[in-house]
């Protein structure tokens, strides 16, 4: 999964399916946008390192599933 800056539109999440790419747009203000809909109790900074430890989990997961098959 990356987030690419498509232009001066905004920003997307590209996330590979196979032999394509699902795409999704991000809103401009994506707090402002989730605040409608998502609550929480925690703090955005820890949102955040709980985000980066899943997807640094996720990346080694990966990373083990294709050693595996090239191995």
């Amino acid at each position: 999964m990356a987030v690419v800056t498509i232009d001066e539109r905004g920003k997307a999440v590209v996330i590979p399916a196979g032999s394509f790419f699902v795409v999704i747009p991000v809103p401009a203000d994506p707090y402002k946008f989730a605040g409608s809909w998502l609550s929480t109790e925690r703090a955005v900074k820890e949102l955040k390192v709980i985000a980066e430890k899943r997807a640094a989990e996720d990346a080694i997961d990966r990373a083990k599933r294709r050693t595996q098959l090239f191995s």
